[in-house]
C-alpha cells in the first residue's frame, strides 16, 4: 500500500526551462521529506517536459502531469490542488528558491498552533542570477486572533507573500478555487485569513525571483502590463473584451471579497465588521500602505547560501 504523504506541493509551470531545475533542486533538497511534488505542465513548448520527466525518474516523490493544451494559469493552479493527497498543501513556483528548512519550520508551526491555517516565512526578492536585491519584513496582522483584523490587514497592508505558504488542505478546499479576474491571487489569501490566523517565521527563507518574463502567478505586472493581459494569462477566455469587459474583471475582484465574507465561519458581528473594512477600502480607492522595510543589501546572502535570520520567531495568537 502506498503511504499517503503529509504534504502536497503543487507546482504549475509553463515554459519554465530556465529556472525549473534550480527550483526543483531547492524543493527536493528540503530537510522535511514527507511530501509529494505534483508538477502540472501547462502544455509548455520549451524543454520543460524533458526536465520534469528526468526529475520524475530520479525521485519517487515527483509526479509529472502534462496538460494537453494551455488551460490558463488559474485552472492549472486549481488542478494541482485537486490532485493533492496531503493534509497540508503548498503552491510552488518554477522559478523561486527555498531555504532548506522552510518546510520543516512551517510544518512545526502548524503542529504547535492548531488555530493557525497557514505558515510561511519572510520574503526576499532575487534576480535572475539568484542575488538578493530586496528583503521585506512582514507587516500584516495575520497573527491576530480576530478575523476582521486579519481581513483588514490583508486589504490595507503590504509586505507579505502568503500565497506560497504551507496551508492546511481543508482550508484550501473550503475557499473558492482560484479564479481569473483581476488580482484573484489576493482574494484567495484574504479568504484564508477569514478561516484562521497565519504564522510568520521572521527569517528570510523564501526567495522570490524577479526576471524578464514571468508567465504564471508571480510578478505579472512585468510580463503582462495590462489587467486584461494578466487575466488572459490566468484564463485564455478572458482575452475576449466583449464577454469579459474591463468592468467585469474588476467587478468580480470586488465581489470575491464579498463572497469570501459570506462563506467564512464568522459571527454576525465579525461579518459586519469585515464588510465595514471592505467598504472603507473601496471608498479609499487607494488603500493605505505601510512600505516594507528595506535591508542593507551588503548583509544579505545570495538565496543559495541559506536563510537570513532576524532572531526569535513571532508567536501565533
Amino acid at each position: 500500500m502506498t503511504t499517503v504523504p503529509r504534504l502536497t506541493i503543487g507546482l504549475p509551470v509553463y515554459n519554465g526551462e530556465k529556472y525549473l531545475a534550480e527550483s526543483l533542486d531547492s524543493l527536493l533538497g528540503q530537510t522535511y521529506e514527507d511530501f509529494e511534488l505534483i508538477i502540472s505542465d501547462n502544455a509548455s513548448t520549451d524543454s520543460t517536459a524533458e526536465i520534469c520527466r528526468q526529475y520524475e525518474k530520479q525521485d519517487s516523490r515527483v509526479r509529472y502531469v502534462r496538460q494537453p493544451r494551455n488551460i490558463g494559469s488559474s485552472p492549472n493552479h486549481n488542478f494541482v490542488v485537486s490532485e493533492g493527497r496531503g493534509e497540508l498543501f503548498k503552491w510552488a513556483s518554477h522559478d523561486d528558491l527555498y531555504a532548506p528548512e522552510l518546510l520543516s519550520r512551517c510544518i512545526a508551526a502548524l503542529d504547535k498552533y492548531p488555530q493557525v491555517v497557514l505558515a510561511h516565512a519572510w520574503t526576499a526578492q532575487i534576480d535572475s542570477a539568484g542575488n538578493t536585491t530586496r528583503a521585506f519584513e512582514y507587516s500584516h496582522a495575520t497573527d491576530s486572533d480576530r478575523a476582521p483584523e486579519r481581513f483588514r490587514s490583508m486589504l490595507f497592508d503590504q509586505g507579505g507573500d502568503d500565497y506560497y505558504g504551507v496551508v492546511r488542505a481543508r482550508t484550501v478546499r473550503a475557499v473558492a478555487p482560484q479564479d481569473s479576474y483581476h488580482h484573484s491571487d489576493r482574494t484567495i489569501v484574504a479568504e484564508f485569513s477569514l478561516h484562521g490566523s497565519f504564522y510568520q517565521i521572521p527569517e528570510w527563507l523564501y526567495f522570490r525571483r524577479e526576471h524578464a518574463v514571468q508567465v504564471e502567478v508571480g510578478w505579472p505586472e512585468k510580463a503582462w502590463p495590462s489587467a486584461r493581459a494578466r487575466c488572459a494569462n490566468m484564463d485564455p477566455r478572458r482575452a475576449n473584451p466583449w464577454r469579459h469587459p474591463g468592468v467585469r474583471l474588476y467587478g468580480e475582484y470586488v465581489w470575491a471579497y464579498v463572497s469570501a465574507i459570506q462563506r467564512a465561519p464568522l459571527s454576525s458581528a465579525d461579518r459586519r465588521e469585515c464588510y465595514g473594512h471592505l467598504a472603507r477600502w473601496l471608498a479609499s480607492r487607494a488603500p493605505t500602505r505601510r512600505p516594507a522595510s528595506k535591508q542593507d543589501l551588503s548583509t544579505l546572502p545570495a538565496a543559495s547560501t541559506g536563510p537570513i535570520s532576524t532572531g526569535s520567531e513571532r508567536r501565533a495568537s
